[in-house]
């Protein structure tokens, strides 16, 4: 009999920088008007001012923060996870701890988790582990993605697709709740390695030997070959996943997807094939937010009462290098 881990999602909080609309987007770089909708889906995204990735983690912390009834001292573990960053050195969640009020104060450890896209759902599995109601009773998620300063102006589809956000989710170890996590995965297929890209700004392409390069230094993906790969690979996976469970896709309440592009959200639907009210979709009021998309989905979702206590949750996505990753929860 399979073993549930009885963990327990306590709050959640984001933050959200300035609202920039397609209309701005599109008549600041020459593009029809709807050219956003027609082809990314997305309709309004944000995207960053002055703000730094730690200042963004440290806003949605003390938003989830504030609405628990946890201290920062009551905080055992921060756990940074995704893709961009302040500095190459020190650690992201160092960095956001130290942005938090009267986060000097606490010498809570901080790791990051960077599995691209997929971090967060990562980090849910990895923090289900560390939670054992001893020396890990609470432990602070925190996804902040600044995805704007890496676009290419002469790519579109990608300059119009990514926005920038955070969000943060407190998990907590518990026996009074059937809240329990169940299961979490990760496959990577490397063959979609290079599929999404920035070449620049690593040991590969070091900065001194590399100066800046629009090219170089900004991100890339190869969409036709990302879908190609996912609509051979996504319907396996989920499968696979539940094949030692004792209820399948179809008894899941509430469906968290990885908020990819029009294209992607809509293969992922017909791959699934469950009822279209199941899945969060906010891809057309905050477009992609790498890692930061499935945690603001979820806290959308329990803002608005569409995740309830006792729904079976599942976080499903794809990142770069190329990875299908799962977890299911009891929420």
């Amino acid at each position: 009999m399979k073993t549930y881990k009885p963990i327990k999602i306590i709050a959640t909080g984001y933050y959200l920088p300035k609202a920039v609309s397609s209309e701005e987007i599109e008549s600041k770089h020459n593009l029809s008007p709807g050219w956003s909708l027609r082809h990314s889906g997305v309709i309004n995204r944000h995207h960053v001012t002055d703000e730094s990735n730690g200042y963004m983690g440290a806003k949605a912390i003390e938003f989830a923060l504030s609405n628990s009834e946890l201290k920062l001292s009551d905080i055992d573990l921060i756990i940074s996870a995704g893709a961009t960053f302040d500095y190459p050195l020190p650690n992201q969640s160092s960095i956001i701890k130290s942005e938090l009020e009267n986060g000097n104060n606490y010498n809570i450890p901080t790791i990051d988790v960077d599995t691209t896209c997929l971090s967060f759902v990562t980090s849910f599995d990895i923090a289900s582990r560390y939670l054992d109601g001893i020396q890990y009773k609470n432990i602070i998620i925190v996804s902040s993605e600044i995805g704007s300063n890496g676009l290419n102006p002469d790519n579109p589809e990608t300059l119009t697709l990514f926005g920038d956000a955070a969000a943060a989710v407190i998990v907590s170890f518990t026996n009074d709740s059937e809240s329990c996590l169940i299961k979490g995965t990760m496959n990577t297929y490397s063959e979609g390695v290079y599929h999404t890209l920035i070449k620049g700004g690593g040991n590969k392409y070091f900065f001194k030997d590399n100066p800046y390069d629009q090219e170089l230094h900004s991100f890339k993906m190869d969409g036709t070959k990302l879908l190609k790969l996912a609509r051979k690979e996504m319907r396996v996976f989920v499968s696979s996943f539940f094949e030692d469970l004792s209820f399948d896709l179809h008894d899941v309440d509430i469906i968290i997807p990885h908020q990819t592009s029009k294209i992607g959200l809509l293969l992922l639907q017909k791959i699934l094939a469950v009822d279209e009210s199941k899945i969060v979709n906010n891809l057309s009021s905050h477009g992609n937010c790498i890692a930061a998309s499935i945690p603001l989905a979820l806290h959308q979702a329990v803002n608005e009462k569409k995740l309830k206590r006792g729904n079976l949750c599942l976080l499903l996505g794809t990142s770069a290098g190329f990875s299908i990753g799962a977890t299911l929860f009891r929420y």
